[in-house]
């Protein structure tokens, strides 16, 4: 199966993923689900973003059987698309932040360190009814930057609705000393990945 030769439902409204996905010449429909985004904390990192995924694909499933604002029902695409992204520091989860003193006290924490970002994917098929799960993971490090930096930065308004409150493709990817795996999980969509899969379907 050729992403590039179906018609897929993508559950987010990230600019990054529309993006990568319109770059690449496929055919998609954007359907937004109406679940919370709430982290699970009870869950290891890796399995957080996975539930956080899943959860988003099932909310979607439920909005295009009601028929979304374009009309759209589930049966119109071939694939249903969804994905989630967390930040841990020595295992501690990092989501978006709640506001801007939150972001600040996030960033002053990662400064100078490395964390892990973790992206959890969801495919679904509504033809057969297969979904697939998984979760991609990439070591970020970060350069040292002080308090007058982070104030710049927040005053962007770029990390308020980003898991970690940076984007590396952003205004913050300088601070990055080097990253450990693939960079499109720290954009929370590990495309190469994806489309290996759909392909082996």
């Amino acid at each position: 199966m050729d992403i590039k030769e179906i018609r897929l439902a993508l559950a987010s409204g990230s600019p990054r993923r529309i993006d990568m996905l319109a770059a690449d010449g496929v055919n998609f429909e954007i359907v937004k689900p109406s679940c919370s985004e709430e982290i699970i904390t009870k869950l290891s990192p890796a399995r957080t973003a996975m539930a956080l995924a899943l959860r988003k694909n099932l909310s979607a499933c439920e909005v295009l059987k009601l028929g979304n604002e374009k009309g759209s029902g589930l049966e119109d695409f071939d694939l249903l698309l969804s994905a989630d992204t967390v930040v841990a520091l020595q295992e501690e989860l990092i989501g978006k932040p709640r506001d801007e003193e939150d972001a600040a006290c996030i960033l002053r924490e990662l400064s100078g360190r490395v964390h892990i970002v973790y992206t959890g994917v969801c495919i679904y098929e509504p033809k057969s009814g297969r979904r697939e799960v998984f979760c991609d993971s990439s070591e970020v490090h970060f350069k040292n930057y002080d308090d007058d930096v982070i104030s710049e930065y927040i005053a962007s308004g770029e990390p308020m609705d980003k898991a970690g409150a940076y984007a590396i493709q952003g205004g913050f990817g300088k601070y990055i000393e080097k990253v450990e795996g693939n960079v499109d999980t720290v954009i929370g969509f590990p495309y190469g990945r994806i489309k290996e899969i759909i392909k082996n379907w």
